[in-house]
């Protein structure tokens, strides 16, 4: 979708590189992503899609296997149900009636953000996983199938998610640990605690192990040594660690390796009808020693401007690849456009860039994020982007005008030069947000509440 701004999604990149590399030929890139959504409800909707006759399907999917309606962390649905049980039931909710009889007498839930999922963690063991690998591969399989049918080509995502800087959300020791073991395990993770704040490494790396070897179930440890093999320089180890952290984490908002094998084995499986954009090893292959991190993700699994660019500039080169060789031939430059001329065309500024880190930093300032082991660093990183602004009001104007110039057809420019344009000029505002409209019905607000058409 493009949290915490869809307008700097990365299919807004992939749309303009193709706009400035293929001039003559018009492109439609439609981001269909939506907030806590699966691959449930996302089958359902490339079968719709598919009646549009789309040449390409680019699918990156995954983080919300369990979280997301009918997995077994979810808020939002029954889990637990077979896949065709889970099919009718989504099928029974796309119809007027089956709303309605579904919601009668029931008050509406309402999203209160990831925090509503705190009492919702899943072991890495629980059985209740592998129905959830099962139908993730199954409705990947039935994608492709649907836009083969369509006559489209499909290429399918890896899952990349933050390692090195995200911690665990939840952790949860290993059953049947007796007290006296958990009071051991503690008492060493303490001292290795202690020990790690006052940068001996080595020896917090010691203890940790140790308390490993009483128990390896819980995520957190797994990310404390991971910190101390990064410390010192033992980035391979290191990376094992922080990936086993991920996959331990009980809150489970970030896809597991189980889940890009699950994506691998579809590509692999589908011959001619799908192709990989391996998004994991791309991000490792741009992040320091191997291990993702901030630099491409402002939390666990939202991107960076770089990590948007980079996934962009990755499905564009595959794109290009999979053109008809008339098409193709028309490429002005085989060079996908830099990060910087693309976000000059997005007008994403420095006061744009500030704003999204702000808002960022009042995201995770709740929980789940206050539990994290490493909140506070986290936190701190944002806060310093989020005072990065460097330019004045007359430069983003200037920005936005020469952005508008160069593609004025493009409402979300419009529409973002509106709300920044509101606290400056409130006429021009409303002159931005009116051009911005979808089509002659749609009303028009500003800011503050108040309609103008």
């Amino acid at each position: 979708m493009g949290d915490p701004d869809p307008a700097y999604s990365f299919s807004r990149y992939l749309e303009v590189m193709l706009r400035q590399r293929f001039p003559a030929t018009r492109f439609e890139v439609v981001n269909t992503g939506m907030v806590a959504l699966n691959s449930h409800v996302s089958l359902i909707m490339a079968r719709e899609l598919a009646s549009y006759k789309p040449d390409l399907f680019i699918v990156y999917a995954g983080s919300n296997e369990v979280v997301g309606p009918y997995g077994p962390g979810t808020v939002l649905a029954s889990s637990s149900l077979s896949l065709p049980i889970i099919r009718a039931s989504i099928l029974a909710r796309s119809s007027r009636i089956g709303q309605l009889l579904t919601e009668s007498g029931r008050p509406r839930a309402e999203w209160h953000g990831m925090e509503m999922f705190l009492d919702k963690q899943v072991r890495a063991e629980s059985p209740r996983l592998q129905p959830t690998y099962r139908n993730f591969q199954s409705n990947l399989r039935d994608i492709v199938r649907a836009a083969h049918d369509a006559g489209a080509r499909v290429l399918l995502s890896t899952v990349a998610s933050n390692l090195r800087d995200s911690a665990p959300f939840g952790s949860l020791h290993r059953q049947g640990l007796g007290t006296e073991a958990l009071a051991s395990w503690n008492s060493l993770v303490q001292q290795g605690d202690g020990l790690e704040r006052a940068a001996t490494s080595a020896d917090a790396l010691e203890l940790y192990l140790a308390a490993a070897q009483i128990d390896d179930q819980f995520a957190d440890l797994h990310f404390r040594i991971a910190r101390c093999q990064w410390a010192l320089g033992d980035y391979v180890a290191a990376k094992e660690h922080y990936t086993r952290a991920r996959d331990l984490d009980t809150l489970r908002f970030r896809a597991d390796s189980r889940i890009n094998d699950a994506i691998r084995a579809v590509v692999s499986s589908s011959g001619q009808d799908a192709q990989l954009l391996d998004a994991e090893s791309l991000f490792s292959a741009e992040s320091h020693n191997g291990v993702i991190g901030e630099e491409l993700f402002y939390d666990h699994v939202h991107f960076t401007p770089l990590g948007s660019y980079l996934l962009a500039r990755a499905a564009f080169e595959n794109v290009v690849s999979m053109m008809p060789t008339e098409l193709r031939g028309q490429i002005q430059n085989a060079e996908p456009l830099s990060e910087m001329d693309c976000e000059r065309l997005l007008a994403f500024t420095q006061h744009d860039r500030a704003r999204v880190a702000s808002d960022m930093v009042d995201r995770l300032q709740r929980p789940p994020f206050t539990n994290q082991l490493n909140h506070l660093e986290q936190l701190q990183s944002l806060m310093f982007r989020a005072t990065g602004v460097t330019e004045g009001v007359q430069d983003t104007v200037a920005q936005y005008q020469w952005a508008i110039q160069q593609n004025p057809s493009d409402l979300t420019l419009h529409y973002k030069f509106g709300l920044f344009l509101f606290d400056y000029d409130r006429n021009a505002s409303a002159q931005e947000l009116i051009l911005a409209r979808p089509n002659d019905d749609f009303p028009v607000f500003l800011p503050d509440g108040t309609r103008i058409m």
